[in-house]
C-alpha cells in the first residue's frame, strides 16, 4: 500500500514537472517568439529563459539551487561552459547558474519534445552526431555566436550515461571548441539532480539541488593537441567532485 501511495506521488510530480515546463511557455509565448526573430535579441530571450522558465520550474519542484562558486564569470565576456548531465533539472540549473547569455549545443533529437522543442530549435545549435558536416558546421555557428558576446553551453558526455555510471567518458567537441576559439572552460559539478529527477521513473523527490563552478580553465597557449590533456583534466575534476561530495 505505502509503496503504491509512493509511486502515485512520483508520478504526479512528474506530471506537475511538464505542466511547470509548459504553462510558462505558453504564458509568456508572444514575448519568447517575438525574441527568437533575431539573433540581437538572444540576450532578451534568454533573461526571459532564465528568469521565467528555468528559476520557476526549480522552485516550483521543490528544487531550491544552492549555488558555490570558485570563480566568478565577467559580464560580457564568453566562456565553455560544462557540467555531468543527468537530468532534465541540469538544463533548467545551468540557466540558473550562468548569468551571462548562453547557447546550448545539443543533438537534434530533442526537437521533438513538443513545446520546448518548438524554441530549441529556434535558439540553440543542433547537432546530429551521425552527420560529420553537421558536427563542422557547429564550429561555425558557435563562432557567431561567441563574436555576439555569447558564452557556449555543451554537457561532454554526450548524453545521459546510465543511471549506475558516475560520469561517463567526455567527447572531445567542446574543449575543441574552446581551445579553437580562445575561450576559457568553466567546469560545473551538479551534485542532485541525478537524486532529485532522475530519467528513471518511480524515483525522485524534492530537495536541495548543489551546484557548484569550479575556477576556470584557460585555453589562450593551447593548442588542438591539448584537446584530449584538457578535456581529461576537466572531467577528473567534476569527478573527483562527484565522489566526495
Amino acid at each position: 500500500m505505502l509503496s503504491t501511495i509512493r509511486h502515485m506521488g512520483q508520478f504526479l510530480y512528474r506530471v506537475w514537472f511538464y505542466l511547470l515546463v509548459a504553462v510558462p511557455i505558453f504564458l509568456f509565448f508572444p514575448l519568447l517568439l517575438l525574441a527568437t526573430l533575431s539573433e540581437r535579441t538572444y540576450p532578451q530571450f534568454f533573461w526571459m529563459a532564465r528568469n521565467l522558465w528555468a528559476r520557476p520550474i526549480l522552485i516550483g519542484m521543490g528544487c531550491v539551487p544552492k549555488i558555490t562558486r570558485e570563480q566568478q564569470m565577467e559580464r560580457g565576456k564568453s566562456y565553455m561552459l560544462v557540467a555531468n548531465h543527468a537530468s532534465m533539472l541540469d538544463i533548467m540549473l545551468m540557466l540558473v547558474v550562468s548569468r551571462n547569455p548562453f547557447v546550448f549545443v545539443g543533438k537534434k533529437e530533442l526537437v521533438k519534445i513538443p513545446i520546448f522543442g518548438f524554441f530549441y530549435k529556434r535558439v540553440c545549435i543542433m547537432v546530429d552526431r551521425d552527420d560529420i558536416r553537421s558536427r563542422t558546421g557547429v564550429y561555425r555557428r558557435a563562432q557567431r555566436r561567441l563574436d555576439q558576446g555569447l558564452s557556449i553551453c555543451i554537457f561532454p558526455e554526450g548524453g545521459v550515461p546510465e543511471e549506475e555510471i558516475v560520469l561517463d567518458e567526455f567527447k572531445d567537441g567542446a574543449f575543441k571548441m574552446a581551445i579553437a576559439h580562445k575561450i576559457p572552460v568553466v567546469p560545473m559539478t551538479f551534485h542532485d539532480n541525478k537524486k532529485r529527477f532522475p530519467f528513471t521513473l518511480n524515483h525522485g523527490g524534492p530537495g536541495r539541488i548543489r551546484a557548484k563552478v569550479h575556477h576556470f580553465f584557460e585555453t589562450g597557449i593551447l593548442s588542438i593537441e591539448d584537446t584530449s590533456t584538457l578535456r581529461e583534466e576537466v572531467r577528473d575534476l567534476i569527478l573527483k567532485e562527484l565522489v566526495g561530495g
